[in-house]
This record gives C-alpha cells, structure tokens and sequence, in this order.
C-alpha cells in the first residue's frame, strides 16, 4: 500500500500513482504543474516540455486544488505537505523547491528521516534527531 499526500490547508489528495501533483511558479513568474515522484527521496520530475525547469531555479509550490502555498515558516527554500501512511497515521514532509536539489524531510515527532543528497543543506532547521 502507497502513502497518500494531502494538502495542509483544504487536506486535498495531491497525489494520483505514483505522482504529487504541484501547481508552480518560478522566481521568473512562469507557472504551470510539476509531478513529483511519490516516493521519499526519489526525484524523478515530470512537467510540461514547454515549462522549462532549469537547476538551481526556486519555485513556488501551491496546491492544484484550493492554491494554498506550500511554503513552510522553517526555511524560505522549503515546502510543506502531509503525508499519510497506510496506518492512517500522518507527518509532514518538508522538500527543497529549488529545481535539482535534492532535500526531503519526514518528521516523525521528534525526529526527522533525511532523504537525498543535499539533504545537509537545511539540517540546522530543527534541533532534532535524524537518521539517514
């Protein structure tokens, strides 16, 4: 059984498959979705060809449904979303918005699984324990 990603505002489904689905608008106000693989800590992209998505760019991420931002108060480079496991129990999950970087976050109570290999970029944002 997959994880089901919903938004923290309206607590809509984001994900269909395999895919979370994002509406999102880069630094240069360009918008459009972005499927991001559902799976923690694989960064597999899927967009529009026309919607250019160059590393290193921030982007904005809202929900397809009611357009909430995503955004996180923990750091200005993260997104926010929750996850719901087959248990029913829930987390959050906090992701980079900048395109290739590759920094995921479940927080599990007190402590945070990393996933990626920038993961360390924003590690000084809780005071918690974390495995990898």
């Amino acid at each position: 059984m997959i994880n089901h990603f919903i938004c923290p505002k309206c607590r809509s489904h984001l994900n269909v498959g395999d895919d979370l689905i994002f509406a999102a608008k880069s630094q240069d106000g360009r918008k459009g979705l972005i499927l991001l693989h559902s799976e923690l800590g694989n960064y597999t992209v899927r967009h529009n060809p026309h919607y250019d998505i160059p590393a290193g760019m921030k982007f904005e991420f809202h929900c397809p449904v009611c357009h909430h931002p995503l955004a996180t108060d923990i750091n200005k480079n993260l997104s926010r979303v929750l996850m719901v496991d087959p248990g029913n129990k829930e987390y959050e999950v906090l992701f980079s918005k900048i395109a290739g970087e590759k920094s995921t976050y479940c927080l599990i109570g007190e402590n945070v699984n990393m996933f990626g290999d920038d993961a360390g970029n924003y590690v000084d944002f809780v005071n918690l324990s974390y495995t990898k």
